[in-house]
C-alpha cells in the first residue's frame, strides 16, 4: 500500500520547480501544499492573530537580514550572521526585555558567556540549570546501573522545573542551550513563553549534530 502521508524530505523534484516555491510548480501525489487548501487557509487565520502576526512578521524580517548581497540576486546571497546574533536581533525586534535561558550543566561555561553577552545588551536575564532542585534520579524509578555515577547521589535533569522557574519570572522569550534529547521536549511542553534553541546537546560532535549527517556516507555509514 502506498504511503499517502506528507513526506517533504523525500520530494525528488528540483527545489526551484516545486509547487511550494512557485505557482504552478510540480509536486508528488502526497504533497501537502497541493493536497488540501483548507488546512492552508485555516493556518493562515492563525497567523492573522495579533500575537502570531507580529512574531511571524519579524521572524521573516530576521530571516531576510541573515543574508547579504540580496541586491545581486538569489544566487549571489551569502550568510551574514551567526545564530546568536540573529537571536539578539530578533529579541530587539520584538521589544523583549526579560529573557529566560534553560541550559545544561555540561555547558555551564558557555551559558555564562552567553549570559554576559545578552546582559551587555541591557537585557534582564533569568537562567535555570538542568540540575535545579537537586532531585535524586531515584524519583524517576531509576536503578543504580541506570545512573551515570553508579553508587553515588545523582541529581536528575529537571526540565519541567526549569520551565516553571522561568514561567514564574514571566520571561518574555526563552533560549535553550544544550538540553538533552527528551529533556528539551519537556521544557518546550511546559514553557509559557515562546522559545528558540541556541545549541542542542551532542556529546560526541561538540554539539554539532549535523556532523553525523554530513558524514553519513563515510564515518557514520552504520546509521543507515
Amino acid at each position: 500500500m502506498q504511503d499517502t502521508s506528507p513526506n517533504c524530505a523525500r520530494c525528488s523534484i528540483k527545489a526551484d520547480d516545486r509547487i511550494c516555491r512557485k505557482e504552478g510548480g510540480k509536486h508528488p501525489k502526497n504533497c501537502p501544499t497541493a493536497a488540501d487548501q483548507t488546512i492552508i487557509d485555516d493556518t493562515l487565520l492563525l497567523y492573522k492573530q495579533d500575537e502570531n502576526f507580529e512574531f511571524a512578521r519579524q521572524a521573516s524580517r530576521q530571516e531576510k537580514d541573515g543574508y547579504s548581497n540580496r541586491e545581486l540576486g538569489y544566487e549571489k546571497v551569502r550568510p551574514a550572521k551567526p545564530r546568536i546574533e540573529e537571536i539578539m536581533e530578533f529579541i530587539e525586534r520584538m521589544g523583549y526585555r526579560k529573557i529566560g535561558m534553560a541550559f545544561c550543566m555540561g555547558l555551564r561555561k558557555e551559558a555564562g558567556m552567553v549570559e554576559k553577552i545578552f546582559s551587555s545588551r541591557g537585557l534582564h536575564m533569568v537562567s535555570a540549570i538542568c540540575k535545579i532542585g537537586r532531585v535524586p534520579k531515584e524519583e524517576l524509578g531509576l536503578k543504580e546501573d541506570e545512573k551515570i555515577s553508579v553508587g553515588q547521589f545523582e541529581s536528575m535533569c529537571n526540565p519541567i522545573l526549569q520551565a516553571e522557574v522561568l514561567n514564574r519570572e514571566k520571561t518574555e522569550f526563552n533560549i535553550l542551550l544544550g538540553l538533552c534529547v527528551g529533556h528539551d521536549s519537556l521544557f518546550l511542553k511546559y514553557a509559557d513563553a515562546p522559545c528558540t534553541v541556541l545549541a542542542v546537546k551532542d556529546r560526541v560532535t561538540g554539539h554539532n549534530p549535523l556532523a553525523a549527517v554530513y558524514t553519513l556516507d563515510s564515518y557514520y555509514r552504520a546509521l543507515k
